[in-house]
């Protein structure tokens, strides 16, 4: 097949959405079709386009025989000001449609795969791809716009929320099959219209990966934060409120975001929590690394419908143990594969129990729940199943 995927995320930016849509893009490669990108210039998280794409309002890069990615101009933004994060969000949905001038690769598609949210990218897509050209739409959904930010407090009914409403049922009503990332999020599909739809997780696939690394259980136990530091993940609060320190434990954190800065300022003012910085690492540093640690905290502030993080299939194909501050379908997952341990999200009180708790585990009872997390991976997240599943799903469409 020919498919075409637009994105608001693409690497060399780092987070779970650009690695998503890379697996995507490289796993229907490797299977044989031909994939063209449609993306920004790289900017996130920094929120600035990247040194080596500065200058340049259109980039090709060719990244394999049948891998193309085509990067457009936008305007880079990672203010807390809604109204600065939609111009960001505006500016790629207009400059896309530059990709008009590639026709032919537009003409032999046989889909087109849009990442939704950003709901304006999502909305101009298939305003070009599906209305102007008539071609399937597959609306692959990472999180429930604009549910999840009023969720988060970033948005409050009213007429803003109302008009964000009718984008996500336009762009529902008008793709030919809905990829969900999660359970809920095709529930929540299915509340707004009928059509069919496939669970397609952010998992990562299973290549070049380092062999299992074990942690030595004998001495300090460590635990790894690796990702965003965002105000959604919390990890400030995590620090400030827990001292590692009192139970025996390294906790090391890894990663970019708005607020590493104040994680940065907070660990040098106390020294002697047991918290560690080590700035962003390449996603093969990580692979490398991230076997030898112990457990792994993965935390929300608040529950958010249909939002399962990626690190907890990441962490189970390592083997690591995963302490889950969230609720959801992210804990239910946790709690029936036997990953870890939950607790409720943003509750700093029932996180430093449970880190008290996990500091006195035997050793034994650790190496357990290693081997469960690698059990899971193996059967129930397995990346080559689940393409497979949508690949099927692609080739059978029939209108």
């Amino acid at each position: 097949m020919n498919i075409i995927i637009v994105s608001n995320y693409y690497p060399p930016e780092l987070g779970a959405a650009a690695n998503r849509i890379c697996n995507l893009a490289e796993g229907l490669v490797r299977e044989g079709n031909n994939v063209s990108v449609v993306c920004p210039l790289p900017n996130y998280p920094t929120g600035k386009i990247f040194k080596e794409y500065q200058g340049r309002f259109y980039c090709h890069e060719k990244m394999s025989p049948n891998l193309e990615v085509h990067r457009y101009w936008i305007y880079p933004s990672v203010s807390k000001n809604p109204f600065m994060r939609a111009i960001g969000m505006l500016s790629f949905a207009v400059a896309l449609w530059l990709f008009i001038r590639s026709y032919k690769a537009i003409h032999k598609a046989d889909w087109v795969i849009i990442q939704n949210s950003p709901l304006l990218v999502s909305y101009s897509s298939i305003i070009l791809f599906g209305k102007l050209f008539a071609k399937k739409i597959a609306l692959n959904i990472s999180d429930l716009w604009p549910l999840s930010a009023l969720e988060l407090g970033a948005i409050n009914r009213g007429r803003l929320y109302s008009i964000l409403e009718y984008i996500e049922l336009f762009n529902h009503k008008n793709s030919n099959l809905i990829i969900g990332q999660s359970q809920e999020i095709l529930d929540h599909a299915r509340g707004l219209v009928t059509k069919k739809s496939i669970l397609y997780r952010n998992i990562q696939p299973r290549l070049n990966v380092v062999s299992d690394t074990r942690a030595p259980l004998a001495g300090p136990k460590k635990i790894i934060y690796a990702g965003l530091l965002g105000v959604a993940q919390g990890v400030l609060g995590i620090v400030q409120q827990i001292d590692f320190s009192k139970y025996g434990i390294e906790f090391h954190i890894y990663g970019d975001g708005n607020e590493m800065v104040l994680i940065q300022k907070f660990i040098e003012d106390h020294p002697n929590r047991g918290v560690k910085f080590f700035g962003a690492i390449s996603k093969k540093e990580l692979d490398e690394c991230i076997g030898t640690y112990h457990a792994s905290i993965v935390p929300l502030v608040r529950e958010i419908k249909g939002a399962v993080p990626s690190k907890i299939f990441e962490l189970a194909d390592k083997g690591v143990p995963i302490i889950f501050s969230g609720g959801g379908e992210g804990a239910r997952l946790v709690e029936q594969y036997g990953l870890g341990f939950t607790v409720p999200p943003g509750d700093h009180s029932s996180l430093q129990k449970m880190i008290e708790h996990f500091s006195k585990l035997p050793d034994a009872q650790v190496e357990l729940i290693r081997n469960k997390c690698k059990s899971a991976s193996e059967t129930h997240f397995n990346f080559d199943d689940q393409l497979s599943g949508l690949i099927d799903v692609l080739e059978s469409y029939k209108d």
